[in-house]
């Protein structure tokens, strides 16, 4: 056969001249060929130096696209000879159509139970006007010159080989963070007991790995951080829902539980925002002990307190062998960078930096760098007044336009602290809740209702709470944000009083997690 006639009828070839060919195109053209049966098993392809003739192109050109082939197993190629197509290709299995999978998926227990009950998409890009979602912060805020420079420099003076790193983190960063700890929380520990990960929600999925068997139970508040509860459950460990009140876990009701572990927020329970009482982290550091139990304390936003300085951790009440502490700077710097700290007791030092190096090896090394140099130069803590002050001021306009639009029908809880506040509508029924989400969605307004963040179903109100973060938000956003809010809710309590004479489109009656 000649050379023109063999490349010349086929389609693919005529799409690779049309198109200017390379070594890639041509190559995939060739296969698409042997695939579709246009050469035969064991039937010769062109010369190297025919083809590029008939394609106008250098013979490297074909000579690259030949030689994948051949890496591929479609070509043979001897020498003296022109290609042909390998005889060990099994046609019937060749085929240039992705292969469906006609089987059911089969996971572990461990995806299984993930894939029963997936975590929420918080991280969606947003798409409102103006979003109350809770753990955002505003770009303005972060100190972009201030982190270039260091960051600059950690580069600058990195080690002259590129080599993979402690899985403890930088010793730097944690003899920074030690001192830290101490001046701002009067957390006292070893530069040992610190190990840096990559975020706090990587700190907690390493102690349920750790920490918990599929027999076991673990302890966590009601309502509580959804994600913490999927990554305890997704061990397969039982989750015990304890109630909370303005002074937080009702450790009380823990007297007759037998667990492994307890996730906490004393500081600022999450997301009610109740301080533990003294008496109450006493007992629970002695339901830890009797049940030789870890606490794992959540300080997810302790550097925001806008009544007094920051609560002491729990982790300060004893001799720290029980407690397990967790930090991050997602609420202080940005949530991108994904840094993240725990405090161990000195027992699991050595298993937990073993987990982090099976996990991911370490956490970027130049980051940890750059923080570090914002700690010791006094530049993180000044930033961290900066930022409390600005969401200070944020948190006083969202108080101030809440109490004038809505007056006495709502109750706020949460707000001396944290970044976000809870709003109860004392006359909207928790009916309502997936109306006014839709309806205030039609108007560009993000909320985000607090109902699907409880585990028992006895344990939410019959009435409707947001959870609204304001970090993320201009004051004029935020006035604007609640004017839009106040319509919204309006037309929801007209649709209660009259369904027939409202276009409010008729959703489902329970809200999110019923």
């Amino acid at each position: 056969m000649a050379m023109k006639e063999m490349v010349q009828p086929s389609p693919a070839a005529s799409t690779v001249r049309s198109q200017g060919p390379g070594a890639r195109q041509i190559c995939e053209a060739l296969r698409e060929q042997i695939l579709g049966g246009i050469y035969e098993t064991g039937s010769q392809l062109p010369s190297s130096r025919g083809l590029a003739n008939e394609l106008g192109v250098s013979r490297t050109t074909v000579t690259v696209a030949y030689d994948q082939l051949v890496a591929e197993g479609f070509i043979e190629v001897i020498q003296g000879a022109r290609p042909r197509v390998s005889s060990s290709l099994v046609r019937s299995k060749a085929t240039s159509a992705v292969p469906k999978r006609t089987g059911p998926i089969h996971l572990s227990s461990y995806g299984e139970r993930l894939r029963a009950n997936p975590p929420g998409r918080d991280y969606l890009p947003n798409r409102f006007k103006v979003d109350f979602r809770y753990g955002d912060l505003a770009p303005s805020d972060f100190p972009a010159l201030t982190w270039k420079r260091a960051m600059n420099v950690a580069m600058s003076q990195s080690p002259g080989r590129l080599a993979y790193h402690d899985p403890r983190g930088s010793h730097r960063l944690r003899q920074a963070l030690q001192g830290y700890l101490w001046r701002a929380r009067t957390l006292s520990c070893q530069v040992e007991q610190i190990l840096v990960v990559s975020g706090s929600q990587q700190c907690l999925d390493m102690c349920a790995r750790l920490l918990l068997d599929p027999s076991d139970s673990f302890v966590i508040e009601d309502p509580c951080y959804r994600m913490a509860r999927q990554v305890f459950a997704s061990t397969g460990a039982t989750p015990v829902a304890v109630a909370v009140d303005n002074e937080g876990m009702k450790t009380e009701l823990l007297q007759e539980i037998p667990a492994r572990l307890a996730y906490v927020t004393p500081s600022h329970q999450f997301p009610l925002g109740g301080v533990l009482s003294i008496s109450r982290r006493y007992q629970l550091l002695e339901w830890a002990r009797r049940n030789d139990a870890y606490i794992i304390e959540d300080d997810y936003d302790g550097e925001y307190r806008y009544d007094i300085r920051p609560v002491a951790p729990l982790h300060k009440l004893e001799d720290r062998s029980s407690v397990i502490y967790v930090g991050t700077i997602s609420k202080t710097l940005s949530p991108m960078l994904r840094i993240g700290y725990l405090v161990v007791p000195a027992e699991l030092q050595d298993v937990f930096a073993m987990a982090k190096q099976l996990l991911d090896r370490h956490s970027p090394v130049a980051e940890q760098e750059a923080l570090a140099s914002l700690i010791e130069s006094g530049a993180y803590e000044s930033h961290v007044r900066r930022v409390r002050r600005l969401n200070g001021e944020r948190r006083e306009a969202l108080l101030a336009v809440l109490r004038r639009a809505f007056a006495d029908s709502i109750a706020i809880e949460g707000a001396d602290a944290g970044l976000h506040v809870v709003v109860w509508f004392k006359d909207l029924s928790r009916s309502l809740e997936d109306v006014l989400v839709e309806e205030a969605r039609q108007v560009g307004v993000g909320i985000h209702p607090i109902s699907s963040l409880y585990i028992r179903d006895e344990g939410r109100a019959d009435r409707i709470g947001l959870v609204m973060g304001y970090s993320a938000l201009t004051i004029r956003q935020i006035e604007n944000g609640v004017r839009l809010l106040t319509g919204a809710v309006q037309r929801v309590k007209s649709f209660a009083e009259d369904p027939a004479r409202c276009s409010i489109p008729a959703l489902t009656a329970s809200g999110p997690g019923s």
